[in-house]
């Protein structure tokens, strides 16, 4: 589980492609503090596990499904990328409950500056904007955001000079992938739904020309 508050940018330094999977290795300072072979670090908003560390890189393995369905295929050596421990039950809960999970990706489709803020506009699919609400929380490249504007086919989020400096979003530009996972208190509301829904359809699948002669209707 993580938070959504990047502790720091790293690159990678290394990226050997199977035919659909990849080994990636990546230079970082903060986030090696005391890891282990076996965490779970965020890398672009992708939950990865560490399989090995020196004193200045850590690798992790990325499996077919997640190459196909995140933008880990876009990256190249030297490429910058949002790094973030898992959150241990002591932390202070800063942006908000992220699986690194990803349920898919959006492209930018406009940025604008306004005053010190910058605005990003993102095109995603109606099933991943399903999940979105306006003033919601959203993760965009594992950055905790909220969503300031939401239409048809894209929403909007709004950096803090803060988030510009401390993660790679300043950076992207038009046309550009990122990695999106929404709320998940929106996938479990959905999904209580669908399954009520499910087994009421059930019910009433019971009750047939049969079930009604046992019982006597006619």
């Amino acid at each position: 589980m993580f938070t959504g508050i990047i502790e720091e940018k790293g690159s990678i330094l290394n990226m050997h492609k199977g035919r659909t999977s990849a080994s990636l290795t990546i230079g970082a300072r903060k986030i090696l503090d005391g890891m282990k072979t076996g965490d779970s670090i965020a890398v672009n908003g992708i939950c990865l596990t560490v399989t090995s560390f020196t004193k200045t890189s850590f690798t992790v393995d990325v499996m077919p499904e997640t190459m196909r369905s995140t933008s880990l295929g876009d990256l190249k050596e030297k490429s910058m990328v949002n790094l973030e421990r898992a959150l241990r039950l002591e932390d202070r809960m800063g942006g908000h409950m992220v699986s690194g999970h990803i349920d898919g990706i959006g492209t930018i489709s406009s940025r604008k500056r306004e005053d010190n803020a910058l605005w990003l506009t993102i095109e995603a699919g109606m099933d991943i904007l399903l999940y979105m609400v306006k003033k919601g929380s959203i993760a965009v490249d594992g950055v905790s955001l909220t969503i300031a504007d939401l239409r048809d086919a894209s929403f909007s989020i709004s950096l803090i000079p803060l988030t510009q400096q401390e993660t790679i979003l300043e950076e992207k530009k038009e046309g550009d992938i990122v990695n999106i996972e929404c709320d998940m208190i929106g996938k479990y509301v959905e999904r209580f739904l669908s399954a009520g829904n499910h087994e009421m359809a059930q019910k009433k699948s019971r009750i047939d020309m049969d079930f009604l002669r046992e019982h006597e209707f006619f």
